[in-house]
């Protein structure tokens, strides 16, 4: 099977995240079978969601890592003009739900499988599928946790998120959560019989506001646009009827990290003035939604000279979107981020790649497949 013919067949499973994932890891993994790898399949806690794990060559010697996701956002937008999981062509554009992010990385993977597998590789090459990355790389760090069964320590990890195929060392953490506030209900003719959910909860996220803006301060990375971690609230959800009073408010907050913050220790400040409400009469709750460190590969890495070599492109210092390659630095593996497609053109309608572009990755991937036999 070639490429377009690879990424028809993973657009055709509507993997999107928080699914079941059994039917694409299954076709995975008995593809990658047949073009003479070894497959491991890793069952997630969660019972119906797996991680994929596929390797060519020795394992018992330290080899890299082709590392991405394979679950999509939904494709619930009006404005797709054709089905979004049945892969269509359009001259040079290849168009549908996670061409770009980030099934196309994923078909060159493993269009290239049965070149490498003839290679007869004197290190390994291994292919790390994950889900559910698209809710804060949930799944990945169940697969790391259990590389230590699977092979030597890598030698690195490339991430194919979108990068134009131009390597990228840097990017900033990210930290996710749920706020609840549970108050007292009644009519509101007697507020003061209630407890307001959301009036304690705008409280809160004023003082969160406040606390975003003392972010600015630094400390500073100026890779980054903006050079400093920030904060937002993005989603509120409270009350029935504006003549009741609302027993219950929530508010999703997150946080953006620079290299060197802990992106968790962002939320503290604001974990704790909700925890404080507990001593006016509310309940409150604190649910984590995601949360992963800032990739930081330094300029003069080994990893980061081999992907100048395989691209020929000098490498990019920093992108703005977070991915899962943090979560193998902190594991002790070298990441850097390489992959076709354009981040632009993800999570919206009529999401596409070019030809050009999955050529361009294949043609990295063989190119790693020499220097590992060589």
């Amino acid at each position: 099977m070639n490429i377009e013919e690879i990424l028809a067949k993973l657009i055709a499973f509507p993997s999107v995240v928080g699914m079941p994932n059994q039917p694409i890891v299954d076709w995975i993994g008995d593809y990658c079978r047949a073009a003479g790898a070894e497959v491991t399949i890793l069952r997630g806690p969660e019972g119906d969601r797996f991680n994929l794990f596929v390797t060519i060559g020795p394992r018992e010697v330290p080899g890299y890592i082709l590392s991405g996701h394979m679950d999509v956002v939904s494709a619930s937008e009006p404005a797709w003009t054709a089905d979004p999981f049945v892969l269509r062509r359009e001259g040079d554009r290849l168009y549908g739900r996670g061409t770009t992010d980030m099934k196309g990385f994923l078909a060159c993977a493993m269009a290239a499988l049965p070149g490498l597998a003839a290679m007869n590789l004197r290190r390994p090459l291994h292919l790390a599928f994950s889900y559910d990355e698209e809710a804060g790389c949930r799944g990945v760090p169940h697969l790391i946790g259990a590389l230590p069964g699977l092979c030597t320590r890598p030698l690195g990890a490339i991430i194919g998120e979108p990068s134009r195929m131009q390597p990228v060392r840097a990017h900033k953490g990210k930290a996710a959560a749920r706020l609840e506030v549970i108050g007292r209900s009644g009519h509101s003719s007697r507020p003061d019989l209630g407890l307001n959910a959301v009036h304690a909860m705008a409280g809160v996220i004023t003082q969160a506001v406040a606390y975003s803006r003392t972010l600015e301060s630094g400390p500073f990375d100026p890779n980054f646009d903006p050079p400093y971690s920030s904060l937002q609230v993005g989603v509120v959800s409270g009350g029935q009827a504006v003549n009741i009073i609302p027993d219950r408010c929530t508010a999703d907050i997150e946080v953006r990290a620079v290299s060197g913050v802990s992106p968790s220790s962002l939320l503290e400040p604001v974990r704790a003035r909700l925890f404080a409400l507990r001593d006016s009469g509310f309940d409150v709750a604190w649910h984590e939604l995601s949360a992963y460190p800032a990739l930081s590969l330094p300029e003069e890495s080994k990893l980061a000279a081999l992907l100048v070599t395989l691209t020929g492109q000098e490498a990019l210092t920093a992108v703005s979107y977070g991915t899962e390659a943090g979560l193998y630095q902190q594991a002790g593996i070298d990441a850097i981020i390489c992959g076709p497609g354009d981040i632009g053109r993800a999570h919206r309608p009529d999401e596409y790649i070019e030809i050009g572009e999955l050529a361009a990755c294949r043609k990295m991937i063989e190119n790693l497949g020499s220097h590992l036999a060589a």
